[in-house]
């Protein structure tokens, strides 16, 4: 088999190509995701922690004294915990969905029990009760 022949076969199998739309379909779920955390709730959360805004919470590690955390990364290394709780905050989110999503959807697979499994055969008659048998029954149709 080619190469060629042999690639084709992989790229064209149906777990590939699920594969394919799950990681594109996941990419636009996380953008979802990250706009819900941003704009949602971490506007949410700062109003209850008293307008604090984690996006622009930083420690500056070079010495710089901006006031943003763009400025910052300009002027050189800062250690950006704000953005490291957004981020968070959008893995637990989107782990949480996936969870419930994922929770939905075996339950919909869920099969009904099993029939229980017909009786076996009864095992063969031994061939000298067999002849007995046959013998009483022609001794009763006398």
């Amino acid at each position: 088999m080619s190469f060629l022949t042999e690639f084709r076969e992989f790229a064209v199998k149906g777990n590939v190509v699920d594969l394919a739309v799950g990681v594109i379909i996941g990419g636009a779920f996380g953008k979802i995701v990250d706009s819900v955390v941003k704009d949602l709730v971490m506007p949410l959360v700062s109003l209850g922690l008293g307008g604090l805004d984690f996006s622009n919470r930083f420690i500056p590690l070079a010495g710089q004294t901006a006031t943003t955390l763009a400025e910052a990364q300009k002027a050189g290394a800062v250690f950006a915990y704000g953005n490291f709780i957004t981020v968070a905050l959008n893995f637990v989110i989107l782990a949480f969905i996936i969870f419930m999503m994922v929770r939905q959807i075996n339950r919909l697979k869920r099969q009904e029990p099993a029939a229980p499994p017909a009786p076996a055969a009864p095992p063969p008659v031994p061939e000298d009760i067999q002849l007995l048998r046959d013998i009483r029954d022609s001794l009763r149709q006398r």
